[in-house]
């Protein structure tokens, strides 16, 4: 089971979760510093502060990432490391790290992904009212125009935002993720906010000569239960008109603005309905509508809805009154997320129907389980049936002739995992919080052999 020639093989992290270093160099606070220090808010009270101190054994991290075969590393910068107050003066030494990463990165032949915003906004600007006011768009495209003159030498992949959902209606709606706020009409700001700083930002490392361009998003196939495992099932009316309400709410509110430059009715009915649609001005979605090379798609599991009257709007999702989110039987990983891998595939032939000017990548996939660390291994056999499995679906949607360029695992280290704190991992490395101790589990294992195969 061979994949394309040229497929682009690798894993990816994110700095808050993995970097540490939270007080050095200059670097700023940033929302997920306050979050995971407010009571009650992350598991067991853990923070990012010291997380797996990549920010001091990079050059090992490397050095591990080309004995299991990476080709790509995707990881983010962090906002408050570069710009500590989110505008104004660039702070040199934060950058400098990204430099030290880099040039490690390319001596090892391993093409860095950049991703400019996975959630970690400076302090001073959610202060200022964060992505639900509009100025932090300009901030954003600022600090993108700075990231990349000083690294575009040696990043041609850049992405601007990773899941913006995630951000608005985490951060803003339900307030399970930094910021914490719970307000459904900010949401729906932050959400455009963030679209509209992805344009700017877009159109300006375009314009300094950045060759790929990319938009991450949590896309996810929106299903009733009997479809998931008898995909012709055809749903009543009512469940047809609940998929269709929250697939615009998920996956076309970002898609549709960023690939067509528009927002779905669906979508603007459920602003007018929470705040209204004034900060959606003239001439914002031609600029949210920048040109781009890639989607990338991060996907864990499928989205189970079925119409249910009367039913309130679940906060992290404004406009799904009389919508209710279900589950369906399947194996569970440490998340409680069901394992669906044919919904990769499914969502995969739906993208690149629906959006052929752009290629695919799979940005982020992986599972959560229960590792143990036995005699220096780390047997992780759900994890490898995981990711072996998705593979297959992703290989499944390339030959249904879904335009697929890679597939980066997440994640490369155990790391903070949000407002699950430590106690999730994710890793196909082993991390030993207490002595930073890195072991390749099983998985990691496995991966190398894909990748030097290029496939199954």
């Amino acid at each position: 089971m061979i994949f394309p020639e040229n497929f682009v093989w690798g894993a990816a992290t994110a700095s808050y979760q993995i970097e540490g270093a939270a007080k050095e160099d200059g670097r700023g606070q940033s929302i997920w510093d306050t979050f995971s220090r407010t009571a009650g808010k992350v598991v067991g009270g853990d923070t990012g502060d010291v997380a797996c101190d990549h920010y001091h054994r990079y050059a090992d991290d490397v050095k591990l990432m080309r004995e299991l075969n990476l080709a790509a590393y995707r990881f983010s910068i962090a906002w408050p490391r570069v710009q500590p107050t989110g505008s104004g003066a660039i702070n040199p030494a934060g950058l400098d790290f990204y430099d030290r990463l880099l040039d490690e990165l390319l001596k090892a032949e391993i093409s860095p992904y950049v991703t400019l915003y996975h959630w970690d906004l400076p302090q001073p600007l959610e202060d200022q009212g964060g992505w639900a006011t509009r100025d932090t768009a300009y901030r954003f495209a600022e600090y993108a125009a700075a990231v990349h003159a000083r690294l575009g030498d040696r990043v041609e992949h850049w992405a601007t935002l990773n899941e913006p959902w995630v951000s608005a209606f985490l951060g803003y709606g339900n307030g399970v993720h930094a910021p914490g706020r719970t307000d459904p009409a900010a949401a729906m700001r932050a959400a455009h906010h963030l679209l509209l700083g992805h344009g700017l930002a877009a159109r300006q490392l375009r314009a300094a000569g950045a060759r790929s361009l990319m938009l991450v998003v949590n896309a996810a196939p929106v299903l009733t239960a009997a479809q998931v495992n008898d995909p012709p099932a055809e749903p009543s009316k009512a469940d047809a008109a609940a998929v269709r309400r929250i697939d615009a709410l998920l996956n076309r509110q970002f898609l549709d603005p960023a690939l067509r430059g528009v927002y779905p009715a669906e979508v603007l009915a459920a602003a007018e309905r929470n705040g209204g649609t004034a900060h959606i001005l003239d001439g914002d979605l031609t600029l949210i509508n920048a040109p781009v090379d890639l989607i990338g798609v991060n996907y864990y599991n499928p989205c189970i809805v079925e119409s249910a009257p009367g039913t309130p709007a679940d906060p992290a999702w404004p406009g799904s009154d009389d919508v209710a989110f279900t589950s369906v039987d399947a194996p569970r990983t440490a998340m409680g997320w069901p394992v669906v891998p044919t919904g990769l595939s499914r969502l995969l032939v739906r993208l690149s129907r629906d959006y052929p000017q752009v290629g695919l990548m799979v940005t982020e996939n992986g599972a959560a389980y229960e590792d143990v660390v036995e005699s220096g291994r780390v047997h992780d056999a759900d994890r490898l049936a995981y990711l072996d499995s998705h593979l297959r679906a992703a290989h499944d949607a390339v030959r249904q002739g879904a335009d697929l360029r890679g597939y980066l695992v997440w994640s490369l280290l155990d790391n903070f995992e949000w407002a699950e704190g430590y106690r999730r991992r994710f890793g196909i490395v082993h991390v030993d919080y207490d002595t930073q101790a890195r072991t390749p589990k099983d998985s990691a294992l496995w991966y190398r052999d894909v990748i030097a195969r290029n496939g199954l």
